[in-house]
């Protein structure tokens, strides 16, 4: 079976990328196709990703303040229990809401969507091959790979989806597991960490790396580590995991010059690969680079001419605010020449409790590249609303340059560090100087002082401390 009349645009992958960019391209006058082999769509980041451990750790943090934090406001909660099943039922129904959500909206674009794996065929067909149904071939002017990611193998160790999961099966234990080893100290497992913490399980994180967090700013993730390590997770760092196997029902965990860890489940979160299977990439010469990404040029050009890549499929941070970033970008440029997204200020946030984000340059990153900065920074534990909240962990650091005293990274550590941070992204998008952050009037008591507090503080012209 094959469509008469070639789509503008046919976009392989619901995910954010790809649904951002089908939506964009439909308001820019394109006629587009949307191809996702699963049945839900919004990609891993809505199925079993970003939207699914929101809605965990945030069931996990109320159970966790019934427990321990609504005392000291004169909440006296009586035997709070688990009701797992309960809380596992309600992330899904977020996820179907949301997902049921870009269906919508898909359909209001009217944008027709296919439901099957896409494979090139031609750079201007690919064939759509669904579970148990027929094949048919789209043809397409313009074909745009989204596709994102998968979970990223670590040598040495299988997955049987049961007690050695990935992220996705993690979302979903029946039961709290009494140990929990978790492999990697980045974002997904420190995350997914902190909820089976919260709900009772001994984690325990292994780390190869000396420090967690890679890629964030080392003060920030060194304060973070010491908070963890208060709310009960352990750390193993400078740890080389060598194995995992099943023994009468346990997990024994290997690990290069230590004492092995038995386990009740191990959590693999190392990170994420590129995920082109099945998208038939030889068959149009299509050039994929070492560590399995699509190299493109600024115009999200392959080397296939008529062939676009976005999101976790092309280099840089795989994240899917990135990847509907790449998404408008691409169509725009597609319809109207221009299009861009600024790389440098793409904020990176990590939903623990306090979160962790930022923006722009680490200090180490500064240090490297030999530019002069000045630092300024404010205690959440010196701000009135922090205090009146209960939540003064963390605080605010602000890099601007010495010279011209333009902003070059924001970096926070609190409560609500994933919303503050978008003020920041916001200044540096127009080059602000931590003195333009400094004078804007910001509402008395919010949290959102202590970025113009940081900023005051470049200067050493804190108020408040």
């Amino acid at each position: 079976m094959s469509t008469n009349t070639p789509f503008d645009l046919i976009v392989i992958g619901g995910g954010p990328g790809g649904y951002v960019a089908a939506i964009r391209g439909a308001q820019l006058g394109f006629r587009v196709a949307l191809v996702e082999k699963e049945a839900q769509l919004g990609g891993t980041c809505l199925r079993v990703g970003c939207i699914p451990s929101k809605a965990l750790l945030q069931s996990s943090h109320l159970y966790h303040m019934a427990h321990e934090e609504l005392g000291a406001h004169g909440i006296e909660v009586n035997e709070a229990k688990l009701d797992l099943e309960t809380m596992l039922g309600r992330k899904d129904r977020v996820v179907d809401t949301l997902a049921k959500g870009v269906e919508g909206l898909l359909k209001k674009n009217k944008i027709e969507r296919f439901t099957g794996t896409g494979t090139f065929v031609s750079p201007t067909s690919i064939q759509v091959s669904a579970d148990g149904g027929e094949s048919q071939t789209l043809e397409g002017k313009k074909l745009i790979i989204a596709t994102g990611s998968k979970v990223a193998p670590l040598r040495g160790i299988d997955f049987d989806d049961a007690q050695i999961v990935t992220s996705s099966e993690a979302l979903s234990f029946e039961d709290v597991p009494e140990k929990l080893v978790v492999i990697g100290a980045g974002a997904i497992g420190l995350e997914l960490g902190s909820v089976w913490s919260r709900l009772g399980s001994q984690v325990t994180v292994l780390e190869y790396l000396d420090r967690i967090l890679p890629g964030m700013d080392d003060e920030l993730a060194a304060q973070a580590l010491k908070v963890y390590q208060k709310q009960g997770l352990t750390f193993q760092l400078g740890a080389r995991v060598t194995g995992a196997s099943v023994n009468e029902g346990k997990v024994q965990v290997t690990v290069d010059g230590a004492d092995s860890i038995e386990a009740d489940k191990v959590l693999v979160a190392v990170g994420r690969a590129p995920n082109t299977d099945g998208l038939g990439a030889e068959a149009i010469g299509l050039q994929l680079d070492e560590r399995g990404r699509i190299p493109v040029d600024a115009e999200f050009q392959t080397n296939v001419p008529g062939v676009y890549a976005i999101g976790d499929v092309i280099p840089g941070p795989m994240l899917a605010h990135k990847a509907e970033e790449d998404g408008v970008a691409l169509v725009e440029k597609l319809a109207t020449g221009y299009g861009h997204v600024d790389y440098n200020l793409v904020p990176a946030i990590v939903y623990t409790h306090p979160e962790i984000a930022s923006v722009g340059q680490t200090e180490a990153q500064l240090k490297e590249a030999g530019i002069p900065y000045n630092k300024g920074a404010f205690p959440m534990a010196a701000n009135g609303r922090a205090i009146a909240n209960g939540d003064t962990t963390g605080s605010v650091k602000i890099l601007a340059h010495k010279e011209t005293d333009r902003v070059l990274g924001v970096h926070i550590l609190a409560a609500n560090a994933g919303d503050l941070i978008a003020e920041a992204g916001a200044s540096m998008a127009f080059g602000a100087s931590a003195e333009d952050i400094a004078r804007v009037t910001h509402a008395h008591p919010t949290t959102a002082e202590t970025l113009k507090e940081a900023a005051m503080g470049v200067a050493g012209r804190r108020i408040h401390m």
